[in-house]
């Protein structure tokens, strides 16, 4: 299994992001996916979620509106899109698949930084 994430940078506050995770190695087109986030001297959590066939979606309550999770099978990527973003959205923003559990993998992380 392999996710490699990219997309993150500098953004200014107001300003959108859209991050992209490549995933190779399973059946992507069979399993869920997640993004989560991991912002300084805090725990990591989850961001969003988003299932297969038909592409159902969960997100944080707090993000609801801003972050759109999205996939596509035929290119096995997963996509955060970020709108409105806030200094406090900086963080690592890691793809997963498995959750947080046992047979877990993770990308190495993009940093998105919002600041001016």
């Amino acid at each position: 299994v392999q996710l490699v994430e990219s997309g993150g940078g500098l953004v200014q506050p107001g300003g959108s992001l859209r991050l992209s995770c490549a995933a190779s190695g399973f059946t992507f087109s069979s399993r869920i996916m997640r993004w989560y986030r991991q912002a300084p001297g805090k725990e990591r959590e989850l961001v969003a979620s988003i299932g297969s066939p038909g592409g159902s979606s969960y997100y944080v309550d707090s993000l609801k509106g801003r972050f759109t999770i999205s996939r596509d099978n035929a290119k096995n990527m997963v996509y955060l899109e970020m709108k409105s973003v806030k200094p406090e959205d900086t963080a690592v923003y890691y793809c997963n698949l498995g959750g947080t559990g046992v047979g877990s993998y993770w990308g190495q992380g993009t940093q998105v930084t919002v600041s001016y």
